[in-house]
């Protein structure tokens, strides 16, 4: 049974305008140490900062739990490449499903929680 859905998207230029104003201050407000990383790894990290906020948000929509912190929440992909969310120190009722895509402009990610 689904608990909840949720769904966000961004535009990649706000993040990579944020990031350039604000470094890393801004990615250690809003990402953990882990996602940093993933995106770092690639040539233009900024389309997987979007993704990783995309997917904040829409895992807050799901789940209706606004004592969720960024920081709470940390996006990583399995071995397979599928997005996983990881909660920090909270639980939530149920399993939370997630999808993340990006095109060159927007990113969007989409949250399920089942039962």
């Amino acid at each position: 049974m689904i608990i909840g859905t949720g769904v966000d998207i961004i535009e990649i230029g706000r993040i990579r305008e944020a990031v350039e104003a604000w470094g890393d201050r801004f990615l250690q407000k809003i990402l953990n140490p882990e996602e940093i990383a993933y995106a770092r790894a690639h040539v233009i990290p900024y389309p997987h900062y979007a993704g990783r906020f995309a997917a904040k948000e829409a895992i807050y929509k799901a789940v209706g739990n606004r004592t969720l912190t960024w920081k709470d929440i940390t996006v990583l992909n399995d071995p397979d490449g599928k997005p996983v969310c990881h909660l920090q120190g909270k639980t939530v009722q149920g399993k939370i499903h997630l999808s993340i895509s990006h095109t060159r402009y927007y990113a969007i990610a989409s949250a399920v929680v089942e039962a």
